[in-house]
C-alpha cells in the first residue's frame, strides 16, 4: 500500500532534456563515436560532443537519484509520524513474521506437507472446524508430568476420550514433539525465535512475556485460517465435555480466575489459559488489537492487558460479543469449581512451581476417580468436594503483577 500526502511534490523529469533512442545492448546514443563506423547513414550534423552527452546522462542520473531521495524521506517522515501516536503497522506488512513457525524434521515424518499446521488441523478438526489446541514444553512433556496427567484426565473424564481426536499439541521445542509423536496422533512443533521454552518459564520474565505474546499472535493466524478453538493450557484436567456449556452467540468465551456471577459483566477476571473463540471478522480484528496493545502496556502480559482493553471502545467498536465463564463449570485452584456433578475443568492456577502442580493435580485426578466409583446416592454436593489446592496454596501466591524484578516466582509454563 502506498500512502501520498496531498501537499507531495512529485519531481518531474526537466522538458528541455533531449529525446535519445536506446538500442539493446550498448544503450549508448546512436551518434555515439563508438558506433559511428557501423552507422555512417545515420550519423546526424546536430548531435553533441562527447562532453554534452555525458553532461545529459548526468543529469538524468541526478533527477532520479534526488527523485527516489524525496520518494524515501517522504515514507521516512510518514513512519516516523505514526509511530509517534503509538500506531504500529499489522504485522502482516513486516517483512519477517514476528512468530516464525517451523517444521521439525523427523525420521518418521519425510513428507513436510504432512506437517503443515492447515493440515494438522484439518485432520484434527470437528466437522465445523472447530479444534482443541494446547501447547506443550519439555518441562512438561516428560514421563509422568503434566501432559500425562492431562491426557489421562481426557480418558477417564464424562463424555471427553472423543474430544482427544481433535486435540492438537503444539510442541515448543525437538524433546517436547518427540514426545507429544510418542504418546498422540496430532502434534505442530512450533518453534519461537530467540525463546529458550525448554524448561519452565519464569513469570513475568521476557522470555515469559514473549512466550505469552507470540500465542497471542499464533491464535490468531489459527482464526485467520477459518477454524474456530478452545485453546486449554496443559494443566487444566478435562473432566466434562464442555461444549454444551459454551454460549451459542458469543464470539470470544474465557474462563475466569474470579466470576462475579455474571457472564456478561467485563468486571470478571479473565483467565487466558482456557477460552473457546469462533472465527469470524470480529475475532480475528479482536486478536490483532489485542496483540497490538501489547505496545500500549509494555511489561504486561496478554491476561493484563485483556483486562486493561475489555472496556475499550475500540472493543466496543469491533462489534465482538464477549461471554466471561463461570467457575461453577470452569474452576481452578483460584476459584475452585464446588459441585462435582457440574465441573468441567479443573485449572491449576494460582499455583507457583512444576512440582506444586504435580502434587495437587495427582490429587486432583485421584479424587475425581473416587467419585466416579461411587454410587449416585453419594454423589450429592454436599457430600463429595475437593480437598485441593494444597501445595498451590492461595496464602502464597502473588497477583500478577511483580514489582521488584528479583522477587519474580517460578511457574510451570501455562
Amino acid at each position: 500500500m502506498v500512502l501520498s500526502s496531498p501537499n507531495s511534490v512529485i519531481p518531474q523529469f526537466p522538458s528541455s532534456l533531449p529525446r535519445r533512442r536506446f538500442f539493446s545492448p550498448s544503450f549508448l546514443p546512436l551518434s555515439h563515436p563508438a558506433l559511428a563506423a557501423n552507422h555512417p547513414a545515420e550519423m546526424k550534423p546536430d548531435c553533441p560532443a562527447n562532453s554534452s552527452v555525458m553532461a545529459v546522462l548526468f543529469g538524468r542520473v541526478m533527477t532520479v537519484t534526488l527523485f527516489l531521495a524525496a520518494i524515501v524521506f517522504s515514507c521516512f517522515v510518514l513512519y516516523r509520524g505514526v509511530d509517534s501516536v503509538g500506531l504500529k503497522l499489522p504485522a502482516s506488512y513486516h517483512f519477517q513474521n514476528p512468530l516464525p513457525v517451523a517444521l521439525i524434521s523427523d525420521s518418521r515424518r519425510t513428507d513436510r506437507d504432512n506437517n503443515s499446521l492447515e493440515r494438522v488441523l484439518t485432520q484434527a478438526s470437528m466437522p465445523d472446524k472447530t479444534v482443541i489446541l494446547t501447547t506443550l514444553n519439555e518441562a512438561w512433556a516428560s514421563p509422568n508430568s503434566i501432559v500425562d496427567l492431562f491426557l489421562e484426565s481426557f480418558r477417564i473424564g464424562v463424555q471427553t476420550r472423543r474430544l482427544l481426536n481433535h486435540l492438537v499439541i503444539l510442541a515448543l521445542d525437538q524433546k517436547a514433539y518427540s514426545r507429544c509423536l510418542d504418546i498422540h496422533m496430532h502434534c505442530f512443533a512450533l518453534i519461537t525465535e530467540g525463546v529458550n521454552s525448554s524448561t519452565e518459564a519464569y513469570f513475568m520474565t521476557p522470555e515469559y512475556l514473549k512466550m505469552m505474546w507470540n500465542r497471542i499472535h499464533f491464535l490468531k493466524s489459527v482464526l485467520e485460517m477459518g477454524f474456530n478453538f478452545v485453546f486449554t493450557d496443559a494443566d487444566i484436567m478435562w473432566f466434562r465435555d464442555p461444549f454444551p456449556h459454551f454460549y451459542a452467540d458469543a464470539d470470544f468465551q474465557i474462563a475466569c480466575d474470579h466470576f462475579i456471577g455474571d457472564s456478561d459483566d467485563l468486571d470478571n477476571i479473565p483467565n487466558g489459559g482456557f477460552n473457546f473463540v469462533r472465527s469470524n471478522n470480529q475475532t480475528i480484528e479482536f486478536y490483532k488489537l489485542w496483540y497490538l496493545s501489547r505496545e500500549l502496556y509494555p511489561g504486561l502480559h496478554d491476561q493484563d492487558v485483556l483486562n486493561k482493553i475489555k472496556n475499550d471502545t475500540l472493543v466496543q467498536d469491533i462489534g465482538i460479543n464477549i461471554k466471561f465463564l463461570s467457575t461453577a463449570y470452569f474452576g481452578g485452584f483460584c476459584e475452585p469449581s464446588k459441585d462435582l456433578n457440574e465441573v468441567c475443568t479443573m485449572h491449576a492456577n494460582c499455583c507457583f512451581g512444576l512440582d506444586s502442580k504435580l502434587h495437587d493435580l495427582r490429587i486432583l485426578l485421584k479424587e475425581w476417580k473416587s467419585y466416579m466409583a461411587l454410587p449416585p446416592r453419594l454423589k450429592g454436593p454436599s457430600l463429595v468436594s475437593w480437598t485441593v489446592p494444597q501445595n498451590c496454596s492461595l496464602d502464597a501466591f502473588v497477583p500478577f503483577n511483580v514489582s521488584n524484578e528479583n522477587d519474580t516466582q517460578q511457574i510451570g509454563f501455562g
